[in-house]
Formats: structure tokens, C-alpha cells, sequence
């Protein structure tokens, strides 16, 4: 191409041997040209498939892109006029370079490609292209050498020679230019799209990544604090429904493989298959992300070769100056490449990590609604929650730095070459020095992983789990201290390992970050001491240390990412085994077109697990279509199971279960979602006016809803905590009829509520009348009215049906079933429970119905959001931090770290003194001392680095330790209301990831920060002693510095606040999903559920997103900040060559290489402490909210045996349940004596429960007083007066431990006395029969027993404390009437000598009671005998008749 040999291609003489270089003419027009060209042709077909691939809608001519248009057929036209200028012109140099007509049409047609990639762009929705980007940069960089060469041309010739050829090119480059800087500016974003969702955000790092990042930085989070509102949508890859499609089909199969394994090659081998099932899906994004790590290797290992040519430069005292130059640009441009391929390689593996979060916690999710119940009962909800928080970090940790784990060891070996082609053999010290700390931290991290920190962590979790959901019995109990102590055991264990497992890592932070001296002193003594001829120049010291330092990031990662791998691994099988575990077989029932008999058992034997005992034997029954079939029996006896089984929620061991057309579930336990009432009773479907009305006032909801504030768009607490027993009740029945399902399996549905309202259900909704008359209906109940109502009934007794008929039959055959209706008859017809006023109802305003109409948005809500706060975390809070740290500890801390860097420094400095020594006759004098000096500084850092990080260690240990006692005591002595207002999600998260991060992130942070500044310090004193003159530019880019930092802050604060509170949102609804999947899945709404929970993880992940990318905008920006250190002490070191040595440019040049890593890193610790502070912030939010009174009060003069007697006296006494509600008890004036029993009876809201509360001080009183045994309960302290009378409550709340520790807590009865309380309570038989009887563990919630056998374990409870005041509060709710009536006459006989209360239940269970007090909207309308009341014919009387008793 080039005809004249002359101007060849490579001319070193006038490229490089010169004091004036230039490159040929026949290079500049081809090669420079070329390359650009090239990339594009090349790449062009792959980057439109990709663009073909991606259809993200079309984008409408902008002036940005017109103006793109406009500069590229300017471009294509001036390749055109220069060929044809050329072809008429200058033909003569057509003969001797044929290159220079060819290149100008190959460049223009370059152009034309790239317009035309520019459109097709535009019409597939790219806002802006990393691809076009790099060709711009291309080709204005290899335009730059012609550009030198014209102006260098011109300057020599003058310009007037070739005019036109001169004003073509500076045109044609100053196009370029411009098209470059235009690549930096996304377009407006495709049609239908708003400006939020920024289709193709961070696709691209360089500008374009900088031009995009900045708007959010500088307008949203820097000038006002960020809201939700102002960050992006997801990209569509990025999004739940996405990526979870795909991954679930995927899994679906591996699944079914794993199954044909042994259960315990299942559990082991399980994990891999998840890995692989991960690596199949987000492989291939992931590999571009290596190939840009490689990239960054390369240039980082051309640095110290760079360096060391420089060196070199400063040591020739002939070379022309211009080398220096080029040295010193080479190495800024390294760094700067270096930079760019390390943070897109970050930003990869990123994103990689948010996909791999959510496709785990996507399948956890789905998971959660098909496991079955032997497997469910293997792990708890937060060992489930702990899974989608905990693990899925673990795997988002092992995607950042797995690559670390083989190219690590790679980045080591290069080291140790190049350093062995500097210091020959002495490089083998450095490997053995490296091969000698490995062991010694394996060692450690062996040990720290014997610590166990994270066991203790999960026992503490979930016992906080339990007393959050359990926290009404703690009250009621005044078992707060003891669960305290219980946690506080959890935590000092949890502290004592996290101490030791801290002066170890102390230690490998020593071994580590101390290393770098360790190396060198091994090799450069090694190296002197091997030969005399050996000496050390600026040259080899220098170019070591800068290979040292590479070294130093591959040797502190390849532990870490070890140890990361090795984690993940453990999260994967522990992910993989619950994925695994057995679901629900789709065959337990079969659903056949709506023909014949409804609901079909035949011949079935069912359990609980596929191992277990059956709990339903030789089952055989037949519900013909529209029938209502009754099963009773007792306790135990399998009636749920039964239920259980027609859902298919059991394990069918053998025969047939048919279940036809659609299915609704009441389980007997009401599952509430933390929703409003509506939305717990549409439950998802459309809200048709008239059926809702009719459903609300068939279930007696109506009454209910005039109390509410806000009607039915009133907001339920988690688990229905502000609404009564019977009020969830009819919600969920309520639920159930709405759906106007085919099957309707009622689990007892009745027994939470008052007799009249049960008539009134029953006669609206469950009979013959009812809504649901002509639907199929199956319910369990314990009464025994409605029987004689029902086309059949079942018998049950230890899990075989031992009758079945209807009423008449089955009286009619003598059996056992007609001998207990005769023993009970007579005495009950009806056995409703009474309805406690919401327990807590925090609602008690009556609305009015004018008022109902316009009804204040907020009026109904009751639980708090977990709010973002704004702005930069508060400087109290670092000094509440420091402040429990105290000052006398942190003052020593500071001045140890300046000790540590200034002994770095002393020893820096005597190398470069060392290098600088003169050779005399090929040796350098004591060498001994030298060498010894140098070692005695580097030992001096290694212990003053030891002390700074045990002593930050511990004061962390010291500030959480205070933090989290205080956090425990601030929520154990919230009052009910708080509970019922806070979601436990979020309790749980402040006990869980911010109490973690105030133990081991914030110390880190600080660790890290305080040892990165005084680093940074010594780097600037070394550049500043070296060359004072940088000192003008060290200054404006400290200012530079600092600007960029409070930008990203201020974002990154807000963005990580935002994360958090999206996060409680993931685990709440996890928790509700979980617990409520039965119900779920009978009604049907699996889809319905994954659907919010993908909202809620994309949610979570809209904020997480913007956060690590600001991360990566920072990095950038700092980066290119520190390489302007490099260039600036690079280029004043070269002007400086006649007064420098090179041992101090060796020095300050090695030092400024670090600046950028430096800079990086003290940013990023910042962040992490001011993010991390951010947990303190969260942690100290509920030292601020209301507490209740002192539980104990020093100095009282409270009698021992108080209360003796048990009388109760009221006075003129009122209660409300939030300031500025309605008074829920009006001025009650009331005397109960000793030893009397009262029933308290009323409506629904007319404040019996709200009697029990004010005795017990759950509400305080608004007026009056009420004194036990004369002494006014005000003046005591509430766990005095709790722990002096007991409750049985309406919900049965048992927490995990042994059956033991639920009935005692703190140890205060002897075994003897546990066992006649359980005698007593009806239990001895069934828990002696237990293997490890009073040991028996009971499950979390005490799922492993029945309600009922729940319910006698409180009344256990009662009996062992054996106050003189009883209150009974529904009590025998789930029991059958059997065991009721033994319940009733243990009351009778063991509580002969007490005050009973007992808050309306079956009424026939208040008859031969002293007194009946009847309840009326806060006031007590009746009092009297119960035979005087009947015989007055008032409220009581009309009460009776309905229920069946007058």
C-alpha cells in the first residue's frame, strides 16, 4: 500500500531514538486510521443483533440526535471531497502512497455505519451506546498523532502551502470532538415511557455513565433529600416476574432429578444443583464482567514496568525530556483504563448479585406456599426469613468476589515473576513470607468459625420473634424479666464469641495489612545479605514496592473470598435443602367436574408426616351436594385433621379423596393479614356493593364497623392484634363467604363468639337459611344446638369416626354420642363464647352516620410504616455512639494510629535514603544497620496496627452491648399500644441487621477509615517533601475531592435508609404468608400472593440499584482524581530531573500510585460508618416513644402476701384507648368482694374486656382509680400488681422451649407441684405419656399441640400461680364441652377460696355464680344475682332467651 520504501511502516530512528519523535506518514493513513475502523465493522453485526434482541420501545427524533446526524454526513462528506480532492489535485501522490486515496472512503464509510447504528438506536429505545462511545474515543485518539504532526507541519511550512488539506482535517477532528462529547448524553427516553424509568441506565460506565449518574446526585440527593418517588423503575431484566419465569422452570427440573437421591445425598448434593441452576442463568452476563477484570490485570501489572522505565528515565542523565513525558502520560492513561475496567467489572458483578437476591428469595417465596407440613415443622418462620435476609447476602457476597478465588493465585505468580526478574533468587523470601501467613490465617479463620457467632445470633432472633408475637402473655404474666435475662443470655454468649473471633481477625488484619513490609524486609535482606555486589537502587526498591503493593490486593481477597466461597457454599445447601423439601402432593385429593357427591373419603389413613403415627385411620365418608355435616368429638381427637385432609394439607397414606368445585377454608385459629377490614374480606377479588352488605350483615360485621374509626377501611394490626377474638372470627368467615365458593370447611368457627351472634351466624350463614344454605358445608364444632339442624354428623374419637347420622339416628342407636347429648343437655343447648370487646381495640370511637360518609384517610390506620429519615445522619448520633464508647477510650485510639503511620513513614523514608546511597566499587556501606533499622520501624507498625484494631474491636463490642440492652428495654417497656401500631417486621429488623451492623459494620468502617486517612496523610507528606510544587495541585484536587464526596454521601445515606425501609415490607409479608399458606392455598391465591411479593423485592431493589451504581459513579469520579496525583507527582518529578534522586521520585511516585485506591476507600468507609450510623439512628427511634409505668417501684411498702383477701373496688373509674377517643368505660363505680365470682356478659364492644385490661394496667385509667385489697393498683409497680393476679387468656400463646419453661419461666415451683397443676389442668395423662414428658420441647408458637391442649396448658399456668384474683377471658374457647365442664369445675373447686372474673363465655358457665355484671356501651346497665336478673327480665334476661337458657 505504501509504494515508497522510504516511508515504511515502523522508523524507529525518527519515532523513538530522537529528541523530536514523529510517526511515518504511511502509519498515520493506515494503522491510525484503520484501528477505529476496524472495531466497528467488526463488532457491528454482534452490537445489532444484541440491539435486535432488546426491543425497548422507539425514541422520536430529538434534536440530540438530528444534531448526531448533522455532524456524521458532515464527516462521511469530507472523506469524500478529500478522495476526489486527491484524484484531481495531487494525483502524483496516488503513485507513490495508493494508501492516502483509500483511506479517506474507508473512513467515510465508517461513518455511514455508524449513523446508520445510531438509527437503528433510536428505533429499538437505546438512550445511549457504550459501543459508539468507544469508537468516538478511538478515533479522536488516533487522530491526535496527525494532529500534532499538521500543526508541527504548519508551524514549519506555514499553513498557506495546503490550505484546503489543513482546513479539511482540523474541521474533520473538531467534528469528532464534538460527536464524542454528544455520546456523553443519553437521549429522551422511548415514547410511553417517562423520564423516572431510564430505559438503558448504567449500561456503560465511562461518561456516558458519569453524565447520566450526575442529575440524581446533584438534584435529588444532594439539594433535596431522595424520596421513592425520584428513583428509577427496574429495567425489565432486573424485575422479579423476569427473571423468576425463567429460573423456576429450570429449577422445576433439577428438583425432580435430586429427588431420586437418598435423603441425605438429597440434603448434600442439593446445593450444587442450585448453583448450577444460577450458573446457567446468570453465567453468561457475568463471564463479560471477567473479561473486563482481565483487562484491568494487564494494565495494572504495566504500571510498575512503566514506573520502572521511568526510573530509568531519571537516571540518564542524556535522555531527551520528552520520554519522561511520555512515561509520565503512559501511566496516567493505565490508571485511568485501569479504573474504567475495574468498576464495570464491579458493576457486573452487582447486578449479577441483585438478580441472584431476587430469583432466591422468588423461589424461597414460592416455596413457603407448597412445602407440606412435616417439612414446615423443621424450620421455623424466621429460620425461613432468615434464608431470604441472611443467605441470599451470603450468595450476593460470592458472586462479588468469586472471580477473586482463581485469579488471585494467578496475579500472585505474575508478582513473584516480575519481582523475580528484579531481585533474582531473593523473590523465593516474598513467596516463602506469603506461603507462611496463609497457614497462620487459616488457622484463624478456623478458629473464628468455631465461635459460632451466627447460632447464638439465630436463638436470639427467633426468641425475639416469639416475644414479639407473644408480647400480650408477657405483659399479662409479667414475664418480661424473665425473657429479657433469656435474650440477654443469647447476647452476652453472641458478644463473648464476637470478641474472640475479633483479636483473631485483629491478628489476620496484622498479618495482612502489615504484609507489605513483611515482604520487603524478607526480600531486600535477603537480597543484600545473599552478596555484597547486591545493592539496592531506586530503581529495584521502587518497582518491588510498587509489585508489592499489587500484590497486597490479591493476597488480603483470596482469604476473604475463600472464606465468602465457603460461606456460600453452606447458604447454598441450606437454601438448596429447603428448596428440596417435600411439597404438597398435587394427588392428595383429586377435583372431578361438579357432579354427584361434593366431598368423597374413601376408605383413608392420613398423617402428618410420611414417617408419623396417622392421625386419621380407615376414614369413609360421603357429603352429598348442599348438605351440612357436623363433626364432633374431643380434644385431639382429629377433627382438624380431617379438614386438613380434604384440603389436602396431610400426608394420605392410603384411599381416595375427592373434593369437588371450588374450596373456602375458616381455620380455627382466624388468619388476618395487616390489611383493612375490606381488604381482608374481598381477599383479593372485585368488591361487588350489594353481596359485600349482605355478607357483612349475615356475618354480624355491621355493629363491629360502627365502632371502628374508619368503618371497614379500618387497618387491622398484624394477626388481627387490634381486633377481638370473635371479630377476626367473622372476618375470616366473612372471607369465606364472600368468595361464594362451592365447599365451604368451617374449623369451629363459633366458638369466639357471643350466643346471640352465633344464633344470628348461624341462622344468616351456616343453616339451612343461611347465605350458605344450598352450598356444601363441613364444620367442626363443639356445641351442640345446632346439631339437631345438620344432615349428618361425624363422631370422631382418636382419629377414626366411631358414628355417623344424623341427629335423630345417632339418639336413637344409645351410643356414646347419645349418652353425652343426655349428660349435657339439660345443663347446655348452646355453648357460645363470649366476644371479648377488642382486647385492645385502639377504636373505640363511635361513628356517627353523618360522619361515616366523609371518613379522614388516616383515621383508620393503625400500623406505622417503617419511615426513611432525610437528610445526612444527625451528629448526635455519632455522638450518642461515641458517647457510650466513652472519651478516655477513643482519645489513646488516635494518637496509636498516628504512631502506626508515622513509623510507616520513617521506614519509607529510610528506603529511599538506602536508594540513594552511592555504590563504591559495586557495594553500598552497612548494609547491617540499614537493614536492621528498617526492620525495628516496620516492627513498631505491625504492634501499634494490632493495638489500633483490638481497641476499635472492643469499643464497638462495648457501644453495641449498650445499644441493644437499651433497645430490648425501650420495646419490653412500650405498652400494648406501641405492638399493636408497629409492624414486628420491623421490630425484628432492628434486632436482626441493625443491631449486626452496629456490631460488626460500624467498627469495620471506622476501622478502616481512620487507617486510610492517616495513609493518606503520609502519601501527601511524601509527595509534598519530594515536590513542594504539588502542593498547587494537591490542593485543588483535595477541594475536587471533597465536593465530589458530600455529593455522595448525602445520596448514598438517603438510598441506604430508602433500602432499609423497603425492606421490613419483604419479611412482614413473608411472616403473614407463612403462617397464613393454608389459607392461602385453600382459597386459592398463590399467584395473587407471589404477585405482591415480587412488588415488594422490585420495590427493595429500586432503591438498592441507584445505591451500588452511586457507588461506582464515585469510584469513577475518585479515581480519575488520584490519577491526577500520579500525573501531577510523574511530570514535576521529570521537571525537576537535575535536582532530584532517584530515590525520593521513586518514592513519591510508588506512593502516588496508591492515592487512587486511597481515595476510594476512605469514601467508601466513610459511607459504611454514615450508613452504618444510620442503624443507631433506627435502633435509637424507640428510646423517644411512650413507655409504660416502672414495673417495679423502689421503697414500696407492698405486703408480701398481698392480695390476701382479693376484694375489687371501682371508683367513678374510666378508660379510653387513645387520647381523643370516646371514654371505652364511663365513671364504673363497682364493689367485688372477697372470694365472690363474677361473669361480666355484653355485646360486642360494650366493654368487658376493657374491665380486665384496666385491672391489669395494659390502658391506663382516664379517671377514677381501682383498688385491690385497699390499695390503689396506680400507686404500684405493674409487674408487682401482674404478677399478683393471673388471666387465662383468649389467645393460648406458648413460645418455643420446654413445656416446663412455658408453664415457669423463672424456676420458682418444684417439679411436684408442676405436675398436680397439669393433673389438675387435665394434661397429666397426655404429657406423661410425652418421651421426654415436662422436657417435651414445645414448637414455636406451640404449634405441636392443639388449641385446646393449648388452652389447658394456660389454665395449667393459672393454677401453678394460684392467685387470689382469677380472670378468665374466654378461656375454654377451643375446648369441647366435655373437657369445658372439667375446666369449669377445677375453676369452681381450686379457685374456691379467690375472686373470679370470668368475662362472658357459654352462659350457662356464669349461672351459679355470685353475681353477673351486664356491660352497655362502657356502663354496667345490670347487676345482680343471676336468678334476680332473670327474674327482672332486663338485658341479661334477653340474653338468655336467645341463647337458649330462659
Amino acid at each position: 500500500l505504501c509504494l515508497n520504501p522510504a516511508g515504511s511502516l515502523p522508523d524507529w530512528n525518527r519515532t523513538w531514538y530522537t529528541a523530536n519523535p514523529d510517526l511515518t506518514q504511511c502509519f498515520q493513513n493506515t494503522v491510525l486510521v484503520w484501528v477505529p475502523c476496524i472495531y466497528l465493522w467488526l463488532l457491528a453485526p454482534f452490537y445489532c443483533l444484541h440491539l435486535y434482541c432488546h426491543d425497548r420501545g422507539r425514541i422520536l427524533m430529538s434534536s440530540l440526535c438530528t444534531t448526531k446526524m448533522v455532524l456524521g454526513f458532515l464527516l462521511a462528506s469530507f472523506g469524500f471531497v478529500e478522495f476526489f480532492y486527491i484524484l484531481l489535485e495531487r494525483s502524483q501522490e496516488i503513485e507513490q502512497h495508493m494508501v492516502f486515496l483509500l483511506s479517506p472512503i474507508i473512513r467515510s464509510m465508517t461513518v455511514i455505519l455508524a449513523l446508520c447504528i445510531i438509527q437503528l438506536e433510536r428505533i429499538r429505545g437505546c438512550r445511549s451506546s457504550i459501543f459508539l462511545f468507544l469508537f468516538w474515543v478511538l478515533a479522536v485518539i488516533c487522530s491526535l498523532v496527525p494532529l500534532r504532526a499538521k500543526i508541527q507541519l504548519a508551524m514549519d511550512e506555514g499553513i498557506a502551502s495546503d490550505i484546503v488539506r489543513y482546513l479539511a482535517f482540523f474541521s474533520y477532528f473538531s467534528i469528532q470532538l464534538a460527536q464524542l462529547f454528544l455520546c456523553c448524553f443519553a437521549d429522551q427516553p422511548p415514547e410511553g415511557k417517562t423520564i423516572s424509568e431510564k430505559v438503558g441506565k448504567g449500561e456503560c460506565l465511562p461518561l456516558p455513565f458519569w453524565a447520566r449518574e450526575t442529575p440524581i446526585m446533584r438534584f435529588c440527593g444532594y439539594r433535596t433529600p431522595l424520596e421513592a418517588e425520584d428513583l428509577w423503575t427496574l429495567r425489565e431484566e432486573d424485575t422479579s416476574q423476569k427473571i423468576i419465569s425463567e429460573l423456576q422452570e429450570e429449577w422445576t427440573a433439577e428438583c425432580a432429578r435430586i429427588q431420586k437421591y437418598e435423603k441425605l445425598q438429597k440434603e448434600q448434593s442439593s446445593g450444587f444443583f442450585l448453583l448450577r441452576t444460577l450458573a446457567r442463568n446468570f453465567g453468561p452476563y457475568f463471564l463479560t464482567g471477567t473479561l473486563c477484570i482481565i483487562f484491568h490485570d494487564a494494565f495494572m501489572f504495566a504500571i510498575p514496568q512503566v514506573l520502572s522505565l521511568l526510573l530509568s528515565f531519571m537516571r540518564d542523565e542524556d535522555a531527551p525530556l520528552w520520554k519522561g513525558y511520555f512515561y509520565a502520560t503512559l501511566m496516567f492513561l493505565l490508571s485511568c483504563l485501569q479504573s474504567l475496567f475495574n468498576h464495570q467489572y464491579m458493576y457486573t458483578c452487582f447486578t449479577v448479585g441483585m438478580r441472584v437476591k431476587t430469583a432466591v428469595m422468588g423461589l424461597v417465596y414460592r416455596k413457603s406456599l407448597v412445602i407440606n407440613s412435616a417439612a414446615r415443622r423443621t424450620c421455623t418462620v424466621g429460620e425461613i426469613v432468615n434464608l431470604v435476609s441472611a443467605d441470599t447476602q451470603k450468595l450476593m457476597d460470592f458472586v462479588v468476589y468469586f472471580n477473586a478465588v482463581w485469579l488471585a493465585p494467578i496475579e500472585i505468580a505474575l508478582c513473584l515473576f516480575f519481582l523475580w526478574q528484579h531481585l533474582g533468587p531473593s523473590a523465593l523470601a516474598g513467596i516463602a513470607t506469603v506461603i507462611l501467613i496463609f497457614p497462620l490465617n487459616g488457622f484463624i479463620a478456623k478458629k473464628r468459625s468455631k465461635l459460632q457467632v451466627m447460632l447464638f445470633m439465630d436463638g436470639r432472633i427467633k426468641l425475639m420473634n416469639e416475644i414479639l408475637n407473644g408480647i400480650k402473655i408477657l405483659k399479662f404474666y409479667a414475664w418480661e424479666k424473665a425473657f429479657l435475662e433469656q435474650v440477654l443470655g443469647y447476647r452476652e454468649k453472641e458478644l463473648k464469641a464476637l470478641k474472640k473471633s475479633q483479636i483473631l481477625y485483629s491478628i489476620s488484619i496484622v498479618t495482612f495489612s502489615h504484609y507489605f513490609f513483611q515482604i520487603a524486609f524478607a526480600m531486600f535482606g535477603v537480597y543484600v545479605m545473599l552478596d555484597d555486589r547486591n545493592v539496592l537502587d531506586a530503581q529495584k526498591v521502587f518497582v518491588s514496592m510498587a509489585l508489592i503493593n499489587i500484590l497486597k490486593t490479591p493476597l488480603s481477597q483470596l482469604p476473604f473470598a475463600i472464606s465468602t466461597t465457603m460461606q456460600a457454599l453452606v447458604s447454598l445447601r441450606r437454601l438448596g435443602k429447603y428448596l428440596c423439601s417435600e411439597e404438597l402432593k398435587v394427588d392428595n385429593i383429586s377435583k372431578p367436574p361438579l357432579n354427584g357427591d361434593d366431598v368423597i373419603i374413601d376408605n383413608g389413613t392420613f398423617s402428618w408426616s410420611a414417617e408419623g403415627p396417622p392421625c386419621l385411620k380407615r376414614m369413609s365418608v360421603c357429603v352429598p351436594r348442599g348438605s351440612l355435616v357436623a363433626v364432633v368429638g374431643h380434644v385431639g381427637s382429629g377433627k382438624s385433621s380431617l379438614l386438613s385432609a380434604m384440603l389436602g394439607e396431610t400426608e394420605k397414606r392410603s384411599g381416595q379423596v375427592t373434593v369437588k368445585g371450588s374450596v373456602a377454608y375458616v381455620p380455627q385459629q382466624a388468619w388476618i393479614q395487616n390489611a383493612t377490614v375490606q381488604d381482608n374480606i374481598v381477599f383479593g377479588r372485585e368488591k361487588l356493593k350489594t353481596w359485600y352488605h349482605r355478607v357483612l350483615e349475615a356475618c354480624a360485621l355491621l355493629p363491629d364497623l360502627d365502632i371502628l374509626p374508619a368503618g371497614d377501611a379500618t387497618e387491622i394490626g398484624e394477626k388481627g392484634l387490634n381486633l377481638s377474638g370473635g371479630q377476626k372470627q367473622r372476618v375470616s368467615l366473612a372471607r369465606a363467604v364472600y368468595r361464594k365458593a362451592d365447599v365451604y370447611l368451617l374449623d369451629d368457627p363459633l366458638s369466639a363468639v357471643d350466643a346471640h351472634v352465633g344464633q344470628h351466624i348461624f341462622d344468616k350463614v351456616i343453616g339451612p337459611k343461611g347465605v350458605l344454605g344450598d352450598k356444601t358445608r363441613i364444620l367442626v364444632t363443639h356445641g351442640m344446638s345446632f346439631l339437631p339442624q345438620a344432615d349428618l354428623i361425624l363422631v370422631l374419637v382418636d382419629g377414626e369416626i366411631t358414628e355417623s347420622g344424623s341427629y335423630q339416628e345417632l339418639l336413637g342407636r344409645h351410643g356414646a354420642f347419645a349418652e353425652f347429648i343426655h349428660t349435657f343437655a339439660n345443663t347446655d343447648m348452646v355453648d357460645f363464647m363470649g366476644d371479648t370487646t377488642n382486647t385492645n381495640l385502639q377504636n373505640m370511637e363511635p361513628v356517627s352516620e353523618t360522619d361515616q360518609e366523609q371518613v379522614p384517610e388516616d383515621l383508620g390506620k393503625l400500623t406505622e410504616v417503617d419511615k426513611a429519615r432525610t437528610g445526612r445522619v444527625r451528629l448526635e448520633m455519632y455522638k450518642k455512639y461515641f458517647k457510650t464508647i466513652g472519651l478516655a477510650i477513643i482519645i489513646p485510639i488516635v494518637f496509636l494510629y498516628a504512631f502506626q503511620q508515622g513509623a510507616s513513614l520513617a521506614y519509607n523514608y529510610w528506603l529511599s535514603m538506602w536508594a540513594d546511597d552511592p555504590i563504591v566499587n559495586g557495594t553500598q556501606i552497612d548494609t547491617d544497620l540499614k537493614l536492621t533499622v528498617f526492620g525495628a520501624l516496620g516492627f513498631v507498625q505491625g504492634v501499634a496496627i494490632f493495638g489500633t484494631t483490638v481497641a476499635i474491636s472492643i469499643c464497638g463490642i462495648i457501644a453495641s452491648r449498650h445499644l441493644h440492652m437499651d433497645l430490648l428495654i425501650n420495646v419490653l417497656r412500650s405498652p400494648m399500644s406501641f405492638f399493636e401500631r408497629t409492624p414486628s417486621g420491623n421490630l425484628l429488623n432492628r434486632f436482626a441487621k441493625e443491631i449486626d451492623a452496629i456490631d460488626c459494620m460500624v467498627p469495620d468502617g471506622l476501622k478502616m477509615m481512620l487507617s486510610y486517612v492517616f495513609k493518606l496523610m503520609e502519601v501527601c507528606i511524601i509527595v509534598l517533601m519530594a515536590t513542594p510544587f504539588a502542593a498547587v495541585i494537591i490542593l485543588p484536587l483535595a477541594f475536587l475531592y471533597a465536593f465530589v464526596q458530600s455529593f455522595y454521601v448525602a445520596t448514598s445515606c438517603q438510598l441506604r435508609r430508602l433500602e432499609a425501609v423497603s425492606r421490613s415490607p419483604i419479611y412482614t409479608h413473608f411472616n403473614e404468608t407463612v403462617q397464613g399458606a393454608s389459607v392461602i392455598r385453600a382459597f386459592g391465591d398463590q399467584s395473587r400472593f407471589i404477585l405482591q411479593a415480587n412488588k415488594r423485592v422490585d420495590f427493595n431493589q429500586t432503591s438498592y440499584f441507584p445505591r451500588f451504581v452511586a457507588t461506582r459513579w464515585l469510584a469513577v469520579n475518585l479515581e480519575f482524581v488520584g490519577n491526577g496525583v500520579v500525573l501531577a507527582a510523574a511530570i514535576l518529578s521529570v521537571m525537576g530531573r537535575s535536582t532530584l534522586s532517584p530515590g525520593i521520585v521513586g518514592l513519591a511516585v510508588s506512593h502516588s500510585l496508591q492515592v487512587t485506591g486511597i481515595l476510594s476507600w476512605i469514601v467508601r468507609s466513610w459511607t459504611d460508618v454514615e450508613n452504618n450510623i444510620v442503624s443507631v439512628e433506627r435502633v435509637n427511634e424507640y428510646a423517644e416513644t411512650v413507655k409504660e409505668a416502672s414495673w417495679t417501684i423502689d421503697g414500696s411498702s407492698l405486703p408480701s402476701a398481698w392480695p390476701h383477701k382479693g376484694a375489687i373496688e371501682f371508683q367513678d373509674y374510666g378508660l379510653q384507648y387513645r387520647k381523643g377517643l370516646e371514654l371505652a368505660l364511663k365513671g364504673i363505680s363497682l364493689q367485688i368482694h372477697e372470694r365472690e365470682k363474677v361473669g361480666i356478659v355484653g355485646r360486642t364492644g360494650a366493654g368487658k374486656s376493657s374491665l380486665a385490661l384496666g385491672i391489669f394496667r395494659i390502658l391506663e385509667a382516664a379517671k377514677g382509680n381501682i383498688f385491690i385489697d385497699g390499695i390503689n393498683i396506680a400507686d404500684i409497680g405493674l409487674h408487682d400488681l401482674r404478677s399478683r393476679i393471673t388471666i387465662i387468656p383468649q389467645d393460648p400463646v406458648l413460645f418455643s422451649g420446654s413445656l416446663r419453661m412455658n408453664l415457669d419461666p423463672f424456676d420458682t415451683y418444684t417439679d411436684e407441684e408442676v405436675w398436680s397443676s397439669l393433673e389438675l389442668a387435665h394434661l397429666k395423662n397426655f404429657v406423661s405419656n410425652l418421651p421426654d414428658k415436662l422436657n417435651h420441647e414445645c414448637s414455636e408458637g406451640g404449634e405441636n399441640l392443639s388449641l385446646g391442649q393449648r388452652q389447658l396448658v394456660c389454665l395449667a399456668r393459672a393454677l401453678l400461680r394460684k392467685t387470689k384474683i382469677l380472670v378468665l377471658d374466654e378461656a375454654t374457647a377451643a375446648v369441647d364441652l366435655e373437657t369445658d365442664t372439667l375446666i369449669q369445675s377445677t375453676i369452681r373447686t381450686q379457685f374456691e377460696d379467690c375472686t373470679v372474673l370470668t368475662i362472658a363465655h357459654r352462659l350457662n358457665t356464669i349461672m351459679d355464680y355470685t353475681r353477673v355484671i351486664v356491660m352497655d356501651k362502657g356502663h354496667i346497665s345490670e347487676t345482680d344475682s343471676p336468678s334476680n336478673l332473670l327474674s327482672q327480665r332486663g338485658q341479661f334476661y334477653r340474653m338468655c332467651r336467645e341463647a337458649g337458657l330462659a
